[in-house]
């Protein structure tokens, strides 16, 4: 029997072989499409109840088998899932657009869309029946035969070339290697760097020490190696992944992404892509966009134009560099940090061993939330280093499932996200709770000292249990609303208002402690981490900027003629913001998998979007306290439990009483 078709609650991990995938999803497509077909065959009128709601119940099983399959793509993946992923990529395709282009299904859809305003529903209800309509609308329901296929073949090799693209940056990854045999080229780095290093090159069987591409090892050599000619050679294979002269370049496939979205987007009547997806969002318009992001950049530019010059004289006074160069930067701007707040990552993060600062992450959770965790060792994993825990209310009622991945390996994508196994949902009076995961990459323990993570891990750990707090207080009646299913740039704001704790005495006082005296973190070091919140904030927002702009030029253009070059579509995107000079053999959108491979298109600008909701947001904590139960309350009912059942600018305005203002932000930035 197929592990992956019977009836789990938690994914049976341990039972699911590599083919059991592909029977899986032929025979849970199948299933599904019976469930929908005895929606369109009902011979009653259609209503909210058998033909809304009994859309959002339908395809649950293949939820779940999507959610193992894709999560393992990206945590624990494998030549042999990467070649399923490719099978059946385009068959979830084709099988959505069935659904999506199913003319009798869409007219019971409308049926009940056009009586909208007579049937009384609850905003909840009115909200899934308009998802619902914009669902099949937006995807090309109204669309005639021809133009219907047209779109499903777009969809398909959307889908096909967003893999490959995916593939490409994990395989120009882990091609690569800085293999050192001589001891002087370590000079500057950190012991608990020197010794990963060395563990790294044992796995590889060769003497001395390897340093990969991979973030625990490449951002510590990039910050603390004094050999410039090294740090050039790891910045440059980081900075041309995707762009090389092999099998795994990118820029066709760019290019193709791109034409094809503006087609899609033409095709369902929008003027660009942008314009199609920013529809749905809290932006609402490319304009606004765009004027949301230039009225940053024109305050955030002189900032970093000054605090870029001070860095420059900073380098030049030190070590006689005329020029500073992309793989200068972290280097000289750790050096300054230091000098400036005498403040050196390495010397904090004895403090911040992971386990202390997870429980710490729990703690908050408890003070805010009146949630527990508590490890349990009966949930299956797809790996070792997985831990898994039950969660729960101080009364003991059962909230969600959580599991968390924190450590690199060969298998598993570089960065951080939050993910879900299974939605919460209410169904038959039975409130179904979420299962919630979260996936970093931090330096494992070596034999001589814990995972101790530098201060920006921490609040990147932060990060992704605030998106899982999302999931994991979800109260909503239907799954396709529930969690994190909100307006992308709204989706944010949970995880990035919970960082605001890390530089919080109250709350470091909580899980800052030595991993070996015990000892709290001394208070001139939390000051320290306060003040130097801010530093280079001017160059680290124009970064962010041009990120979102690069994104912007890429999909709202409103011409579909084909760009020869990739490399100089970026150059002119990045003019406005350009700080450094440009190195020939990078480009940024050939591995820029967020809006290539994520789900960031057009949605990039969401990251600061949603920083000033959440400086609003916490300037309310200021004002009442940190732990204040009432404000938290507020939050976790008008934000955290409601997931996408209402527009996010009524519950934000529900939580904090008014609309958000950039001026917190700015604030805090230190840019006004």
């Amino acid at each position: 029997m197929n592990p992956l078709l019977e009836d789990f609650n938690t994914a049976p991990f341990t039972k699911i072989n590599v083919t059991d995938y592909k029977p899986a999803f032929k025979k849970a497509i199948e299933i599904t499409k019976e469930e929908i077909n005895l929606i369109v065959k009902n011979s009653e009128t259609p209503t909210f109840e058998n033909t809304t709601e009994a859309l959002d119940y339908t395809g649950q099983k293949l939820n779940r088998i999507t959610s193992i399959f894709f999560n393992l793509n990206s945590a624990e993946t494998s030549k042999e899932i990467q070649q399923i992923a490719k099978e059946i990529s385009p068959w979830l395709s084709e099988f959505k657009n069935d659904m999506i282009l199913n003319a009798e299904l869409f007219s019971r859809v409308k049926s009940v869309y056009d009586l909208k305003d007579s049937l009384e529903l609850t905003p909840e209800q009115n909200m899934l029946l308009e998802k619902q309509y914009k669902g099949f609308a937006r995807n090309g329901a109204n669309l005639n035969t021809t133009d219907k296929e047209i779109l499903r073949e777009i969809d398909a090799e959307l889908a096909k070339l967003s893999l490959q693209f995916g593939e490409h940056v994990l395989a120009d990854n882990n091609a690569y290697e800085l293999h050192i045999t001589d001891e002087k080229d370590l000079s500057g780095l950190p012991e608990s760097v020197r010794e990963a290093a060395k563990i790294t090159a044992k796995q590889r069987e060769k003497e001395g020490w390897v340093f990969t591409l991979d973030y625990p090892s490449y951002i510590p050599f990039m910050t603390y190696a004094n050999n410039r000619e090294l740090r050039k050679e790891l910045a440059i294979a980081n900075g041309k992944k995707g762009f090389q002269d092999n099998e795994n370049n990118n820029e066709q496939i760019v290019l193709n992404i791109v034409s094809l979205r503006h087609k899609r987007a033409n095709l369902l009547g929008y003027k660009t892509h942008a314009h199609f997806v920013l529809e749905e969002r809290m932006a609402e318009t490319p304009e606004n966009v765009l004027s949301f992001l230039n009225d940053l950049l024109e305050k955030a530019k002189p900032a970093a134009q000054r605090e870029f010059q001070n860095l420059q004289n900073y380098a030049k006074k030190l070590d006689s560099i005329d020029s500073l160069q992309k793989w200068d930067g972290a280097y000289y701007s750790e050096k300054l940090k230091k000098e400036l707040f005498n403040l050196d990552q390495e010397l904090l993060k004895p403090y911040f061993q992971l386990e202390n600062v997870i429980d710490g992450a729990f703690t908050i959770a408890h003070k805010l939330y009146d949630l527990v965790f508590e490890e349990v060792f009966d949930i299956e994993k797809y790996h070792q280093d997985v831990k898994t825990y039950h969660v729960k209310n101080s009364k003991g009622d059962f909230i969600a499932v959580f599991y968390a991945d924190f450590h690199p390996r060969e298998g598993k994508r570089n960065g951080a996200w939050m993910t879900s196994y299974k939605p919460q949902q209410v169904q038959n009076g039975l409130n179904d709770r979420p299962h919630i995961s979260i996936v970093c990459n931090f330096t494992k323990p070596t034999g001589s000292q814990p995972s101790l993570l530098t201060f920006n891990e921490v609040t990147t750990l932060f990060h992704e249990f605030g998106h899982a707090l999302h999931g994991i207080l979800a109260n909503t009646t239907y799954n396709s609303l529930s969690g994190t299913s909100v307006s992308w740039d709204f989706v944010e704001l949970p995880s990035q208002v919970l960082e605001n704790w890390c530089y919080e005495k109250e709350a470091l006082e909580l899980f800052a402690k030595h991993y070996k005296t015990g000892e709290m973190i001394p208070m001139e070091y939390v000051e320290k981490i306060k003040e130097s919140a801010s530093f280079h904030e001017g160059m680290q927002t124009l970064r962010q900027l041009s990120f979102g702009l690069l994104d912007m030029a890429w999909h709202a253009r409103e011409s579909s003629e084909e760009t020869q070059s990739v490399k100089e579509f970026e150059a002119e995107a990045f003019s406005s913001t350009l700080l450094y000079p440009d190195v020939t053999e990078n480009c940024m959108s050939t591995a820029f998998s967020h809006i290539f491979q994520g789900g960031y298109s057009s949605g990039y600008y969401s990251y600061k979007w949603a920083e000033v909701l959440d400086a609003d947001a916490f300037e309310l904590f200021q004002e009442k306290g940190i732990f204040d139960r009432e404000t938290a309350e507020k939050f976790k009912t008008h934000v955290l439990s409601k997931g996408g059942t209402e527009k996010p600018m009524t519950l934000y305005k529900r939580f904090r009483g008014k609309e958000p203002k950039p001026d917190a932000l700015l604030k805090r930035a230190g840019l006004i």
